[in-house]
């Protein structure tokens, strides 16, 4: 299954620095771990914010909850989730068969 995830960044502008820096290495080092582990598969900046497209292949819904709700920068995003469906004219899908 996959899923294109918009997903925006909210931290207070008075957050400690040391704290955010802290968290935003966690956040790095847990998305890396998402692209080796094969669930993330693709990110975009969204240019003028502090927000990003990202696409996840997972195996379930809950699955996509579990690993969204484990990005450390959670407590501070708004996400927005867009189930995607496969399209006959895809290019990959014909490289799949």
């Amino acid at each position: 299954m996959e899923f294109l995830a918009r997903i925006e960044q909210n931290i207070s502008p008075d957050m400690d620095a040391e704290r955010l820096a802290g968290v935003k290495a966690a956040e790095k080092a847990r998305g890396q771990e998402l692209v080796e582990a094969g669930k993330l598969r693709r990110i975009w900046r969204i240019p003028g914010r502090r927000a990003v497209y990202a696409l996840y292949r997972v195996d379930s819904t809950e699955e996509l909850h579990d690993i969204l709700s484990s990005l450390p920068l959670f407590p501070w995003m708004d996400i927005e989730v867009t189930a995607l469906g496969a399209h006959a004219l895809d290019p990959e899908q014909k490289r799949r068969r």
